[in-house]
């Protein structure tokens, strides 16, 4: 009887539309984590005037939600390698969507904060499962590619909001922004219906049918093979499975993506947040520092779909370090008044080199790790840059309460940048092979 490896089948398989659906639904589920990152940057001017807040308590607001992210990116990206993808999806799905509605209806700080952290659990915890969701399904050639254009849903989420921001927070007050939130919770049943389980884990679960349904929507011609049989590759995991990160060579490459992913998400949460502040501060009105949050959000997604491209092409770790280099140099630039113009080009690099390195680092991570570990790869490293979100809007809060000179704020929000440039130049060059499936959790 032949046998067939489904990673095989799933490496060498055309793109059709069984990848679009799975593309479609994880570009969907981005476009709202996008939306959240954004979110707070635009209603922050208007909640510093109306609770009274200083520069450092609306930097710790902030700060509330990316802790829950943390939380829920080590947790529940760590459970999906045992659970399954899809359940932690759906279940992140229901804690982001409801309680960043929620928000909406807070009348204090306090009561922001609670339904910020709940709806940050899920917003963290759903990104390492659905990179995981789709890495496993891209075909090899464009692998990449795809979780970079699933991920410029990101900016795409971004841009929404900033958009929205400028539209109708004037009008329809801030708690709009949050009401639209439940989006994701009333799309809810089509996600369960269309969205698939990873094959690795319906292998694993011994469900055949359900994984030969699948391989006949990559491969049409695996149904021209009446009977075959699935190969199995046995892999013992450990029970703790973060140890697993730091076995077979991979300590030094982990805590490299780990200061990397801080370093990153630092950057993009610390401009995410403070970006129309600081242009503001800097003689811009508010409605143009929303404009230069706009550019940001369009340069993430140029940044991330050119890399994943170039990423396929040429090598994925030289286009990383290269997009932290230029990052950095934009974001000084940044500081120094010049033409208009100049300016928006400068933001458009600095959102290519932040939102689109972050997406890009995700895509190494989702490589690097065999199926076993990815999610708990995934989510560590997504936990961990959480960390850097967190201390993001907290220093250009602090930032802004010492007055520095414009430039100045601008060269604090850049070093991390180089930073992160030399982390990742201590990754392996060599991955390991990631295409193993793993049978036993």
């Amino acid at each position: 009887m032949r046998k067939v490896d489904i990673n095989h089948v799933i490496d060498e398989a055309k793109f059709r539309s069984f990848h679009w659906n799975v593309l479609f639904w994880c570009t969907l589920i981005i476009i709202f984590d996008g939306y959240d990152l954004v979110i707070y940057g635009v209603v922050l001017p208007i909640l510093m005037d109306q609770w009274q807040l200083t520069p450092i308590e609306a930097g710790s607001l902030g700060s509330i939600a990316l802790f829950g992210m943390m939380v829920g990116a080590m947790t529940l990206g760590t459970a999906s390698d045992k659970f399954g993808r899809k359940k932690m999806i759906l279940l992140c799905i229901i804690l982001f969507s409801l309680f960043t509605f929620l928000c909406g209806f807070a009348q204090t700080p306090g009561q922001f904060a609670v339904m910020r952290f709940i709806a940050g659990l899920g917003i963290g915890g759903v990104m390492p499962n659905v990179v995981a969701l789709i890495s496993e399904y891209a075909p090899k050639k464009i692998r990449s590619t795809l979780v970079a254009l699933m991920f410029s849903g990101y900016a795409v989420g971004g841009m929404l909001s900033a958009g929205l921001g400028i539209w109708i927070v004037p009008t329809w007050g801030w708690e709009i922004m949050f009401y639209l939130g439940c989006i994701p919770l009333l799309l809810l049943p089509l996600i369960m219906k269309l969205l698939p389980e990873s094959l690795g884990f319906l292998l694993r679960d011994n469900k055949d049918n359900q994984v030969k349904t699948i391989l006949a929507k990559i491969d049409p011609q695996i149904v021209a093979t009446h009977q075959y049989e699935l190969v199995r590759q046995e892999v013992v995991a450990r029970k703790i499975p973060i140890l697993d990160l730091f076995s077979e060579k991979r300590a030094i490459s982990t805590i490299a993506f780990w200061i990397s992913f801080f370093m990153c998400l630092l950057m993009v949460y610390a401009l995410g947040s403070w970006l129309p502040k600081l242009m503001q501060t800097a003689g811009y009105p508010l409605k143009s520092g929303l404009m230069f949050l706009f550019a940001m959000n369009i340069g993430g997604m140029i940044g991330a779909i050119l890399g994943g491209h170039m990423s396929d092409k040429f090598n994925l770790k030289s286009v990383l370090v290269t997009f932290f280099i230029l990052g950095a140099i934009a974001i000084t630039l940044l500081g120094f008044r010049s033409n208009t113009y100049f300016l928006y080009f400068l933001v458009m690099i600095a959102g290519a080199a932040t939102i689109g390195s972050q997406i890009l680092l995700y895509t190494y991570v989702a490589q690097y790790y065999p199926m076993h570990i990815r999610s708990t790869g995934l989510g560590w490293a997504s936990g961990v840059g959480r960390i850097g979100a967190i201390v993001g809007p907290m220093l250009g809060g602090v930032l802004m309460q010492l007055s520095l000179p414009h430039h100045q704020n601008f060269m604090a929000f850049a070093v991390p940048g180089i930073i992160a440039a030399l982390a990742i130049a201590l990754v392996g060059l060599k991955f390991y092979e990631t295409r193993k499936v793993a049978v036993k959790a």
